[in-house]
């Protein structure tokens, strides 16, 4: 366990945090799962926001009773999931204050396997604690059946064929959250379509204001603050509502954006591009014939 500063832990071993928490050894060095009703307080001057160089994957039945998303807050009754990537940050357990589950895994646990890789493409590792995934009672019994699969392989049949198990049942967890989540953003179009909205606003006010000209191009990273939600989040909501991830929506705005200006004025393409926040306007005219099949001048020439 290496102390970072004054105000943040970082736990190097699956060890190290059960010997923190008071929790039997593991049984595996790489990889844990938890019950949080084991888990006992720090000690009292112990800092409240850790790091840990693993995967976790926790279940709280009482992660909260009102989830925010974006600006509204829906109820949920069944408790939700949180993923969390190596190297983020997330509080210290307290000990006794929630119950639930936690499965913690080493990246080097899924090497040589095809998950080593694939689990990148998982977004909701990135996704803040209040995007987690609530579910259903049903999707709550199917969870909780795979934990009981990789728990029961971490604790009585530790064999040649365990690992194989247990990362097989990692990603059908995986696989479930995907499912589930894309139920979610169904579930939750009335906040979604808010949020759209809400994101149409902020790049109207961003184009019309030239905000573009001294800040550049919008970030998603600039979209997902405005929008008190993570990038993650906010590209894969994208993506089930609308089809494009929250990139492809800042070229698509871009690029009616620029029309509006080409068929309205006699800016020169290159100031176009300027105004638009592009530091080359090759950039400009390349993006902008990608997605129209037309050069910006032959855009011009075919509206006039």
């Amino acid at each position: 366990m290496k102390k970072e500063e004054n105000s943040l832990y970082k736990f190097d071993s699956l060890s190290d945090f059960h010997r923190v928490f008071g929790l039997p050894k593991p049984v595996h060095p790489l990889i844990s799962f938890i019950d949080i009703k084991d888990v006992q307080a720090p000690p009292k001057d112990f800092p409240n926001l850790i790091v840990l160089d693993f995967y976790k994957i926790g279940y709280k039945t009482n992660l909260c009773s009102r989830a925010k998303y974006g600006q509204n807050y829906y109820d949920f009754g069944e408790g939700g999931l949180v993923f969390t990537s190596p190297h983020q940050t997330f509080e210290t357990p307290d000990g006794g204050a929630a119950s639930g589950k936690m499965l913690f895994f080493h990246p080097d646990f899924l090497l040589s396997y095809p998950l080593a890789k694939k689990i990148r493409q998982y977004g909701f590792f990135s996704y803040a604690a209040n995007e987690a995934l609530h579910l259903s009672a049903k999707e709550k019994d199917t969870i909780m059946s795979v934990f009981a699969i990789i728990d029961d392989e971490l604790n009585n049949r530790i064999d040649d064929f365990s690992q194989d198990v247990m990362i097989s049942q990692i990603e059908l967890l995986l696989n479930y959250s995907n499912r589930f989540y894309k139920r979610q953003f169904i579930t939750h179009k009335a906040v979604n379509n808010d949020i759209v909205l809400k994101l149409e606003e902020i790049l109207d006010e961003y184009f019309n204001t030239e905000k573009s000209l001294s800040k550049g191009i919008p970030t998603v990273q600039y979209l997902a603050e405005q929008l008190n939600i993570s990038a993650s989040y906010l590209s894969d909501m994208l993506r089930s509502y609308t089809g494009q991830n929250a990139q492809q929506h800042i070229h698509n705005r871009l690029i009616e954006k620029a029309k509006e200006i080409l068929s309205t004025s006699t800016l020169s393409v290159a100031e176009i591009a300027y105004q638009l926040g592009f530091e080359h306007p090759q950039s400009f005219s390349r993006l902008f014939k990608t997605k129209t099949n037309l050069s910006p001048l032959e855009f011009r020439q075919s509206f006039n």
